[in-house]
């Protein structure tokens, strides 16, 4: 595989970021709307954002720990 291959399999990999922002500005708005209409549990709906926005986050990075392996991959050879 050439070395431009390796770049482009690198920043596709890098991408997931994009659906794990998208993913949490979705779900901070779903939460930023349910706490106005109901602040009593505004408790209930942090925790489940937090978790949502951590498991989200965590994509992100995995794409991003991806694309290193695949950049030191190529940089070894």
């Amino acid at each position: 595989m050439g070395n431009g291959l390796f770049a482009i399999a690198a920043g596709i990999a890098v991408m997931t970021g994009l659906g794990a922002g998208i993913g949490i500005g979705i779900a901070t708005n779903g939460a930023v709307q349910g706490i106005s209409r109901q602040p009593e549990s505004s408790g209930k709906i942090m925790t489940s954002l937090i978790l949502g926005s951590a498991l989200a986050e965590a994509t992100a990075i995995y794409g991003f720990v991806v694309s290193l392996i695949i950049l030191f991959v190529q940089w070894g050879k």
